[in-house]
């Protein structure tokens, strides 16, 4: 697990609620505290597709209990915009399982990647200042630390590579 601390929060905001930058991730959850808090679950309400269109299907992605952040940024963003700075926001995600596995196998992981449940990704805003925490969460207890290493250095090489500064904590 890494913390790191965003050096440019106009930048990342950018990137985070504008550009595709975070389009390879599922939200779990968000909640964003304005003049009221909202929260908003990732996962998918199965019965908004089965009652609705019989002809509308569930959209088809890798992990359908969670919503992509592509489709829910939006949302966000229109929640954050404003002249009005949010006294806070925390996001929660998942890195696309299939770009999870593929990172732990070019990586060549000792832990079988069907035991990584989630690489996560924690966003959270506290009025002043925005930290990343990387995390990842397992099917069942793996004594190995691989993945996790594998995927500290992949996000912070990732962020690297599209401009967003960070210092670590």
């Amino acid at each position: 697990m890494i913390a790191l601390q965003v050096s440019s929060m106009k930048s990342f905001m950018n990137h985070l609620l504008v550009a595709d930058t975070f389009d390879m991730f599922l939200l779990e959850e968000a909640v964003v505290g304005m003049a009221c808090t909202y929260h908003i679950d990732g996962h998918t309400n199965q019965e908004f597709f089965q009652n609705g269109n019989p002809e509308e299907e569930l959209p088809a992605h890798p992990e359908p209990d969670l919503r992509p952040w592509r489709d829910l940024k939006g949302l966000c963003y229109n929640l954050i915009k404003g002249k009005r700075t949010p006294l806070y926001f925390r996001f929660v995600m998942h890195l696309l399982p299939e770009k999870a596995t593929a990172l732990l196998v070019k990586n060549g992981c000792d832990v079988d990647p069907s035991l990584v449940r989630a690489l996560v990704l924690n966003i959270r805003y506290d009025g002043s200042k925005a930290v990343l925490t990387t995390g990842t969460a397992y099917q069942t207890f793996v004594p190995s630390k691989e993945p996790d290493i594998i995927w500290d250095k992949a996000l912070a090489k990732y962020l690297d590579g599209k401009g967003i500064a960070c210092e670590s904590l």
